[in-house]
């Protein structure tokens, strides 16, 4: 019979106690203990990663909300409308200098001789730094609404093409706004920057054929405006529910001549470039004012052109409205 002595018996006792055999050797440490190193199980790594991409996410949608409600908030709303009415004010200048070409006058019909001329008026920088306000609230509204706007629109494709066309708006007013302040400031808005910059992509390898499609592109943006305009797509972002309907025959009518009458004008630009890439002569696209004056070089030029000025005009005239009227 084998000697079982009293140190050992507390020994198999505690075994029994604990679940194991007497003679079972001890279980190693699983792999949710810490063993010898005591380092952090896996599950406490996941669970820390997972706290992190909690945050991040949380943080993220914060961003975003917050970002949201920076594009939606009063003052850039007042301001975007402000933008809006100042590119009115823009294209009636335009409009006035196009009649001034079409009667024999010089100076540039664009927005850098607008610019100018209204830099030259008494009080005439105040009111481009108000002007410049305006654009820049105009260049944050479009850039949240590229980013988080058309809620109204229930096709996604449709919200998709809207929110690109808000993210080209947001280029041209911020080169407005740029153009504003460098005329506030200097008193004037350097010209010819249209055929500087198609001299500069012309001297590229290939720019010839980049200008030619860029002209096609701008040609194609013509059409479009003038589709706007013809089936009245301007009213689409527009809230005119509660509109007089004195005011509201007024905005259709003066968006439908103003589209059509600025992408007839911009679809003139658009060939002049293509021309330039052909003729591979960049002083042909010197932007809005080259367009305008080739058209008053041709025969009837100055009818036609009298009746682009006109367009533009009503442009100016539907910008007011659309600072009204506009979902912002």
């Amino acid at each position: 019979m084998p000697d079982v002595s009293p140190d050992r018996s507390t020994r198999l006792s505690r075994r029994h106690a604990a679940g194991r055999s007497p003679d079972r050797p001890s279980d190693p440490p699983s792999s949710d203990q810490g063993g010898t190193s005591g380092g952090p199980s896996s599950g406490a790594v996941g669970e820390k990663v997972g706290e992190v991409a909690g945050s991040v996410g949380t943080a993220a949608r914060g961003a975003h909300r917050h970002a949201a409600q920076a594009g939606r908030s009063e003052p850039v709303r007042k301001g975007a409308r402000v933008g809006i009415a100042a590119n009115g004010v823009l294209h009636l200048l335009i409009a006035w200098l196009a009649l001034q070409i079409a009667l024999g006058g010089g100076g540039e019909a664009d927005q850098s001789g607008a610019v100018t001329t209204l830099a030259q008026q008494p009080f005439g920088r105040v009111l481009l730094w108000v002007l410049f306000v305006g654009f820049v609230a105009v260049v944050l509204w479009r850039l949240s609404a590229a980013l988080f706007g058309f809620g109204y629109v229930d096709d996604a494709k449709k919200k998709l093409v809207k929110r690109l066309v808000s993210a080209g708006q947001a280029v041209v007013y911020a080169a407005l706004a740029v153009l504003t302040v460098r005329a506030a400031v200097q008193g004037s808005a350097q010209g010819g920057g249209g055929s500087k910059a198609t001299a500069g992509v012309l001297g590229l390898p290939g720019g010839q054929v980049l200008v030619g499609i860029i002209g096609v592109g701008v040609v194609i943006g013509g059409g479009v405006m003038i589709w706007h305009g013809a089936k009245k797509k301007f009213t689409e972002d527009q809230d005119l529910a509660a509109a007089d309907p004195h005011a509201r025959t007024l905005d259709v009518r003066a968006g439908q001549v103003g589209f059509i009458a600025k992408g007839f004008a911009i679809g003139v630009l658009g060939a002049l470039i293509v021309a330039a890439a052909v003729t591979f002569d960049p002083a042909k696209a010197n932007g809005l004012d080259s367009a305008l004056k080739t058209l008053a070089a041709q025969p009837f030029g100055v009818v036609l052109l009298g009746l682009v000025a006109l367009g533009i005009a009503a442009y100016g005239v539907f910008c007011f409205f659309d600072a009204k009227y506009h979902r912002v």
